[in-house]
């Protein structure tokens, strides 16, 4: 017995020293002109990496090919609309689980910078708002409005029980806490900073908080007590003036986002800087011991309904791609590029003495697949299920739907000629009448009316809309709700009497095995299964097809279009499996086809 409890005890105490190592605290502060870890100067050279854009499954290899570079941290926004789909529902599982993401990052010796919202911008649907803080009256977003602040209240301390443990002064690896997000390019009311300061308190971030805006709008989002940090610069003397403006003198210096290439948006073409025109700026800023995070370190991919769109007076509106390559130095499948190594060199000559990179590893191995033959195919309308009616549309909002479509339908009891004008389509509509498709109205084209003529009798009128992406930026946040969302009118008269069919596609679609009279007219569905003997990443090649969306195994791995740039959609190995696999497309406009092809490349850069 004696033995026995020696034993245990030997196990607990083991355990004991186990946690202890795992949660030695650190400290983590600001001299005048460095950040101070453990009492020592710490230069933090960070990528940016989003979790929802990577499988859980690639997390660690990503962060593999962080080190490789050079880097020693890893930043990355919390996404409110992904973690609060709904009202009072949270997910912190599967792809969602940021603690884990942050884990894994200190168990591969990685720092982390957290930047946990409540507004991300980041290309992502409305900001990484949720769609139903719209459905609460008179609220506005980036306020002191009461709502707001309550919403956002119970969301943070729902992210502070999943974070604020793996702060550095708590024994994690998050370094500082970025509050809120480029806000003074939106506002500059400064009440509003300290509530959001506050809190982050209250949830648990008492460590290190900061503040990022573009050089231009640091004035309006410096929040005092905070640091300044500083987006799009990087003149190491002009980084050190603005800061030491706002921050009485002093330090340290910090490029929140620092852009080695950009985004793209669907109709324009691919953005794609060589990597010459960076490391100079690199070079320097790290020679001055300032402190940088790339964005991005890697894009991945926007996967699901959850790309954003840039709205302005003066710019139409643009909704973002599926694809996050965004050039950057590892592409969107996670392979080492040409910047990469140029960017590794580069880092090299400022690593502390006695450091040593490791190996950059292998690039993971793409395929062309065979071809995809698909067997079974359905009409959307085969989907349709119990309407809601009303006078006038009713919005997504309305219909308390998220993202993907709604079909609008209504009857018109005569033949009539003249102009269908839909106010304030937002943001794709294929009109149909009888079941026959007559137009396509398009947003980013100012596309809102076209001439319709009726046959005599009743006419069954459908319009079905897609949201193609809530805006993510600028003073149009607070005019994001989708569909139709004003009047319907023909010929000078306004159509009443709606029904609104939800189709929000939130899961792979099922199979479905029953017909009506308008298949082949509508938007197609289109089923498959294929045999993988061996599992590797590929690139579906969608240029012979239109405008949709594609699903393998359940995942939703984005949208595609034909007027490109992106053509293809990345496969990543990590969502296929040995032996069987399903695969569904959803196409609006090209729905003759009938089999899918691959490549192990992508292409990003074709536009029609």
């Amino acid at each position: 017995m004696k033995i026995l409890n020696l034993i245990c005890l030997s196990a607990v105490l083991i355990l004991l020293c186990g946690c202890s190592k795992n949660k030695i605290a650190h400290t983590f502060e600001l001299a005048d002109n460095d950040f101070l870890l453990d009492g020592k100067p710490f230069q933090i050279v960070s990528g940016e990496i989003h979790y929802p854009r990577v499988p859980r499954e690639a997390w660690r290899d990503r962060m593999k090919m962080a080190r490789a570079m050079g880097l020693n941290t890893i930043g990355t926004y919390v996404f409110w609309n992904v973690h609060e789909p709904e009202k009072n529902v949270f997910d912190f599982s599967g792809n969602n689980d940021i603690a884990e993401f942050v884990k894994i990052a200190q168990q591969e010796g990685l720092w982390v910078i957290l930047r946990p919202s409540p507004y991300v911008c980041a290309e992502w649907e409305f900001g990484g708002y949720p769609y139903w803080l719209q459905n609460e009256q008179g609220m506005k977003v980036r306020s002191q409005e009461k709502q707001y602040l309550e919403e956002y209240r119970k969301y943070i301390h729902e992210v502070g029980k999943q974070l604020a443990p793996l702060q550095v002064n708590h024994g994690g690896n998050v370094l500082m806490v970025q509050i809120e997000n480029e806000y003074g390019s939106y506002g500059a009311d400064k009440e509003y900073l300290k509530i959001n300061r506050e809190m982050f308190i209250d949830a648990g971030f008492d460590g290190l908080l900061y503040t990022c805006d573009p050089q231009k709008d640091i004035k309006n989002g410096f929040l005092p007590g905070t640091l300044p940090a500083i987006n799009g610069q990087d003149n190491p003397a002009i980084v050190k003036k603005v800061i030491r403006e706002l921050n009485n003198g002093k330090g340290p210096f910090f490029i929140a986002e620092w852009y080695p290439a950009w985004f793209d948006w669907w109709g324009t073409p691919h953005h794609k800087v060589p990597a010459e025109q960076y490391t100079g700026k690199l070079d320097s800023v790290l020679g001055a011991g300032i402190s940088i995070n790339m964005y991005m370190f890697h894009g991945g991919s926007t996967r699901a309904f959850m790309n954003g769109a840039n709205y302005r007076d003066s710019v139409p509106y643009e909704p973002q791609i599926s694809s996050y390559d965004y050039d950057a130095p590892l592409d969107e499948a996670g392979n080492a590029t040409d910047k990469f190594m140029k960017f590794r060199a580069v880092i090299e000559k400022h690593l502390p003495v006695g450091t040593k990179l490791p190996a950059v590893p292998a690039s993971k191995p793409a395929v062309a697949l065979e071809t995809i033959h698909f067997s079974a195919e359905s009409s959307i309308y085969d989907y349709l299920e119990k309407s809601k009616q009303s006078i006038q549309p009713l919005t997504f909002e309305d219909l308390n739907q998220a993202y993907g479509y709604v079909l609008y339908r209504t009857v018109i009891n005569e033949g009539k000629s003249g102009i269908l004008k839909i106010d304030g389509l937002r943001d794709y509509g294929l009109v149909y009448i009888n079941g026959k498709r007559h137009g396509i109205l398009d947003r980013r084209l100012n596309q809102d009316s076209l001439m319709i003529d009726l046959p005599k009798g009743k006419v069954t009128l459908d319009i079905l809309v897609e949201n193609m992406g809530r805006i993510n930026f600028g003073p149009f946040l607070l005019q994001n709700k989708k569909g139709i969302t004003g009047k319907v009118s023909l010929a000078g008269t306004v159509l009443k009497s709606w029904e609104m069919f939800s189709l929000p596609f939130d899961k792979q679609p099922v199979k479905k095995t029953d017909t009506n009279v308008f298949r082949q007219e509508g938007p197609m569905l289109k089923y498959a299964e294929f045999e993988l003997n061996n599992v590797q990443d590929t690139y579906l090649d969608m240029r012979k097809w239109g405008k949709g969306v594609v699903w393998v195994n359940g995942h939703n791995l984005g949208k595609y279009w034909s007027i490109g740039p992106q053509q293809t959609i990345y496969l990543p190995a990590e969502w296929l499996k040995k032996g069987k696999n399903q695969i569904v497309v959803l196409d609006l406009i090209k729905t003759d086809q009938r089999s899918l092809t691959s490549l192990d490349k992508p292409i990003l850069d074709q536009v029609k």
